[in-house]
């Protein structure tokens, strides 16, 4: 309910006007738009009620200010003058009308961003301000940066072939396709994309944990390796498997690390001890293990469930913190105390700045956006996953298959496709690989159920 009035208020409806653009949506829980619109019109009541704004209506009112009050939108116009926008191919009605209202009638606009990247349409964010951005500005540059220097040659391909198999459908809203560049990796040359079948969704999280396990005997840092995964609730199965073969993971897109329980109540203790200890120069790596054990922490890794693991690793990353920084201080002969680490963690924490935690990275497809690692897993790639089974019209297909791309572009070097037959061990195999991968890979094979995994 929360993400649809956000929808309506970047798409710039209000409760009144809600009804009609939302035709079309599907409603969520199960309301039709007659409720949904209740309680959008209960929510803006209630903040009203409560004199209280949330981050769409810092946007809304900007614009307002600027729009109604001739004197503020010049002393913004005079003050900035330059804009550069990244990202543009998701940015929403609402946000372009405010970039509109701190540029005036100015053009002095730089805009970056690639249309064969939009994932966020479900939001309210739409490529189409992109798209038309020469014709709204006939005198502009036009630059395009094919140049990959983040990828092998191999990955790139890939992903150049997964844009290029894309074939108009009908029903296709005319002119959100864009023509996809077709980028040349600037690095050599590395292997090539490996793909794995596997008979269940336990024996896929088995087989890419083997596989994990492989590459960071190889030398591959465990912080330079993802496993991305199209929804949620697929991670569960990797976190055991990780787990049950002692290899540290983090999870993206929960909460910040500053804000974990375990880390708060670290802090605490941290704040606490520094004051009594003041500039004792002790051993603070010791002392820091001594505080975080009554949290759980322990110097071996605990072999339990994913969410004490995800626990010890968060306070694994704090005792590494110490150990680097009192290395540090040592090498450059300058003193180290508990004090000053606490002072530490305090401007990290206002930074939201995290300690490296030395694990590997799972991530939904989404919140992968931006990211980059040496080496990329790419799981759960069956019918129904990927592309999602409410994705049942051809601009949402169009922007399951951006989205597979923007996962198969994280990686740097190794990049590995996998899918399951079944969800449970000794179920029927009836799943079949997801359509995307035709375009990359060889063609599934007519008898799937029979075959071994293959690498």
């Amino acid at each position: 309910v929360a993400a649809e009035i956000e929808w309506a208020k970047v798409s710039m409806h209000t409760p009144d006007t809600y009804a009609p653009a939302a035709e079309n949506r599907d409603m969520p829980a199960g309301y039709d738009i007659r409720t949904m619109q209740r309680l959008y019109q209960s929510y803006e009541d209630l903040k009203a009620d409560r004199h209280l704004i949330d981050f769409e209506d810092v946007l809304l009112i900007t614009v307002g200010i600027l729009e109604e009050d001739e004197r503020i939108a010049a002393a913004v116009h005079a003050q900035y003058r330059q804009f550069v926008v990244d990202e543009y191919q998701d940015v929403s009605p609402l946000q372009q009308r405010l970039l509109d209202a701190w540029l005036g009638s100015r053009d002095d606009l730089c805009v970056v961003g690639d249309a064969s990247q939009t994932i966020y349409s479900f939001t309210g964010a739409t490529s189409r301000h992109l798209l038309d951005f020469p014709a709204r500005y006939p005198g502009a540059s036009v630059v395009e940066l094919i140049r990959d220097y983040r990828s092998t040659p191999q990955v790139v391909n890939t992903a150049n072939r997964l844009l290029a198999a894309r074939r108009p459908a009908p029903g296709s809203t005319p002119d959100t396709w864009a023509t996809p560049l077709r980028l040349v990796s600037q690095r050599p040359a590395g292997p090539e994309p490996t793909w794995n079948e596997y008979p269940d969704d336990e024996a896929e999280a088995a087989g890419v944990a083997v596989r994990i396990r492989d590459l960071i005997e190889d030398g591959v840092p465990p912080h330079e390796i993802a496993v991305l995964f199209r929804t949620n609730g697929q991670s569960q199965a990797f976190e055991a498997a990780l787990g049950d073969a002692n290899i540290g993971f983090q999870l993206r897109g929960t909460e910040r690390f500053f804000n974990r329980p375990e880390i708060r109540q670290a802090l605490v203790q941290i704040r606490s001890a520094a004051r009594t200890v003041g500039a004792d120069r002790a051993d603070v790596p010791r002392q820091v293990r001594d505080m975080l054990h009554s949290l759980g922490y322990t110097e071996r890794a605990p072999r339990a469930d994913s969410a004490t693991r995800a626990k010890w690793e968060s306070l694994r990353a704090l005792v590494a913190l110490a150990d680097s920084m009192a290395a540090r201080a040592a090498e450059q002969e300058e003193s180290f105390t508990l004090a000053g680490f606490a002072q530490e963690l305090e401007r990290r924490a206002t930074t939201q700045e995290a300690p490296v935690v030395d694990g590997v990275t799972l991530a939904s497809l989404h919140s992968a956006k931006g990211l980059e690692w040496d080496a990329v897993f790419l799981v759960g790639l069956s019918e129904g996953l990927m592309p999602i089974s409410f994705a049942d019209t051809p601009d949402a297909m169009d922007e399951e298959r951006r989205l597979l791309y923007v996962g198969i572009t994280r990686a740097r070097e190794h990049l590995v496709f996998s899918w399951s037959l079944s969800r449970t061990p000794g179920g029927r195999p009836s799943r079949a690989r997801s359509r995307f991968l035709d375009a990359v890979l060889p063609p599934a094979p007519r008898t799937p159920a029979r075959r071994r995994p293959v690498r």
